[in-house]
């Protein structure tokens, strides 16, 4: 029996990850039936960072070395919880959430795939791993907007309307992704924005199908 199961949340940018994440722990904090959890954000697992100022991508292999540190390391949490025994308690069961993750890694080297990131998937499936993909469809311009108002006026209109059209599509390719991914994966569209009726119906929906 294993003691752990988690969510993986996946999408582009502004499509509420941030907004589902908070909402995620106040709700896990509300039912706790899990007394361990481990949130790691997308500044641990994404192919992007920033450092000295500027942003760097992971090449390839950097990334999946990454995401299997990560996975490595809840894999040696549930066998700790297994070996100390007494799986029915809440004080051994582990949640995780992650966010940005496989997926994330698909998309940005769909061109170039390896066999190793089914090699992943499979590890995700043994801790009991389920993704949500967040989409939006309604004008995602606003959003991208909400964050600085003052980078989107006068003639970068045009360029907002350009970094809408291609974050749409980049959302075909996440979609197209999940659906050669082994681990199970649901869609939520979040253009209502609301964070916590959605990760309690996240929530609900693992905990339903751990096993």
């Amino acid at each position: 029996m294993n003691n752990i199961c988690g969510i993986i949340l996946e999408g582009y940018s502004h499509t509420g990850k941030t907004s589902i994440l908070k909402a995620l722990k106040q709700v896990q904090a509300k039912h706790n039936n899990e007394r361990s959890v481990i949130v790691l954000s997308e500044h641990y697992t994404q192919v992007l960072h920033r450092t000295s100022g500027g942003l760097r991508k992971l090449t390839q292999a950097e990334h999946l070395r990454l995401l299997k540190e990560r996975v490595s390391m809840l894999q040696s949490f549930n066998t700790w919880a297994k070996k100390t025994g007494q799986p029915e308690k809440n004080s051994n069961k582990l949640f995780f959430i992650l966010e940005r993750f496989h997926l994330n890694h698909r998309v940005s080297f769909s061109d170039s795939l390896t066999e190793e990131i089914s090699s992943l998937e499979n590890d995700l499936l043994t801790i009991n791993a389920k993704c949500v993909l967040l989409t939006v469809s309604a004008d995602i311009g606003e959003r991208i907007m909400s964050r600085n108002k003052s980078e989107w006026v006068g003639d970068k209109k045009k360029d907002l309307k350009l970094e809408s059209e291609r974050l749409l599509e980049q959302q075909e390719e996440y979609r197209i992704q999940a659906e050669r991914s082994s681990v199970p994966t649901i869609e939520l569209n979040t253009d209502g924005k609301e964070w916590l009726s959605h990760a309690e119906q996240m929530y609900n929906l693992i905990l339903n199908q751990k096993t």
